[in-house]
């Protein structure tokens, strides 16, 4: 990655803390405004991230930057023991208990708040770790990487669905314009946090996809990966394993 990209550019705050602030901004909207900005398409990409996940039968599941809790809840259909969904923004996870308890599934998905990047779990926990839309704002990528390949049981497995660039006409065009246009416009006026938008589209476009994020993977940890590009890649899944 070129450089880091922060929410707020003329704060002193880390990206963690920036990133934490920004989404504790927009928590009470992200729902909605996201099912907009993505015409629902992003809940067809978590049902793929579900069924790669769903084929190691995994008993216990860890959620990373789980957000409001979107693909936790779905991967609660895979009767796993334990999901846990791990966030550093204590105003998405709020969301997210709502949610979880209005499935009465609060049993099952705990949701707590912690980084990414030093996780409080032993080595080799998980069965099954997955991260949707959030690995591009870790602070530091390979730090977050080598973490989650330390708390990921050596038969475990890793899916990652994050944003990507078409690289073909028209896609291309189309889906710049999109990004630096009509998102940050979409955010602006139903956000109350008016740089949020223009940051997720900003990191979008600059975070490292297809082969160069395997190469990341690989030098983190990771010795089998793939990826997947979907929506013409406006999006991809990349699966891991140790």
């Amino acid at each position: 990655m070129s450089k880091i990209i922060k929410p707020y550019k003329n704060s002193e705050l880390g990206k963690k803390e920036q990133v934490a602030k920004m989404f504790d901004a927009i928590s009470n909207n992200y729902d909605g405004l996201n099912r907009v900005i993505s015409l629902g398409i992003d809940v067809k990409w978590r049902k793929k991230v579900v069924k790669i996940v769903g084929k190691n039968n995994p008993k216990k599941i860890l959620d990373i930057a789980t957000g409001t809790g979107d693909l936790a809840l779905m991967m609660s259909d895979l009767n796993p023991e334990k999901i846990v969904g791990l966030d550093i923004s204590e105003g998405m996870l709020s969301v997210g208990k709502q949610k979880i308890s209005k499935a009465n599934l609060s049993d099952k998905i705990e949701m707590i708040v912690g980084d990414s990047e030093e996780m409080p779990f032993a080595d080799a926990t998980f069965d099954a770790i997955t991260v949707s839309f959030g690995v591009r704002n870790f602070a530091n990528l390979d730090k977050g990487i080598k973490e989650i390949a330390r708390v990921l049981k050596p038969t475990g497995v890793l899916v990652i669905l994050e944003t990507s660039n078409p690289t073909k006409f028209p896609f291309k065009q189309g889906y710049k314009l999109y990004t630096n246009i009509f998102l940050p416009i979409i955010g602006k006026l139903f956000s109350k946090d008016k740089v949020a938008y223009s940051y997720l589209s900003e990191s979008a476009n600059s975070f490292p996809f297809g082969e160069a994020f395997n190469n990341i993977l690989q030098k983190n940890g990771f010795k089998q990966t793939k990826h997947n590009p979907v929506t013409f890649g406006v999006a991809t899944i990349y699966t891991a394993h140790k």
